[in-house]
């Protein structure tokens, strides 16, 4: 379960923005106001002027924990980095791992499901 600010839970979460691209970050504190360092560069790319002034971003907890180390945090972070592809520019915003093209090769193309 996820508490207030009064007990420190570690989370993996994902940002989905209105384009369906998305962003996998970390936060040690559960913070409810912080989400993450995506590439502006790429979502000032795929967004016009007028869909900058009104628009809706969805923040889903996809993994949390009271006790695990900085290291597993990161494991965890990574693995649904990779699942979703979000360091893939033509599905995310992550710029960590930098996206090696054939990271994909022989795999199916289709846009993966973003629903866990």
């Amino acid at each position: 379960m996820i508490r207030g600010s009064l007990s420190p839970v570690k989370v993996v979460y994902k940002i989905t923005y209105p384009n369906g691209k998305v962003y996998v970050g970390q936060d040690v504190t559960n913070s409810m106001s912080y989400f993450g360092s995506p590439d502006h560069g790429r979502m000032a790319a795929d967004f016009t002027l007028e869909q900058r002034r009104d628009f809706t971003i969805r923040r889903e907890v996809l993994w949390e924990s009271e006790t695990a180390t900085n290291a597993e945090l990161n494991a965890v972070e990574l693995r649904f980095i990779r699942e979703f592809r979000s360091n893939d520019p033509a599905y995310g915003y992550n710029r960590w791992p930098r996206y090696q093209p054939t990271e994909t090769a022989g795999k199916a193309a289709a846009k993966p499901a973003f629903a866990i």
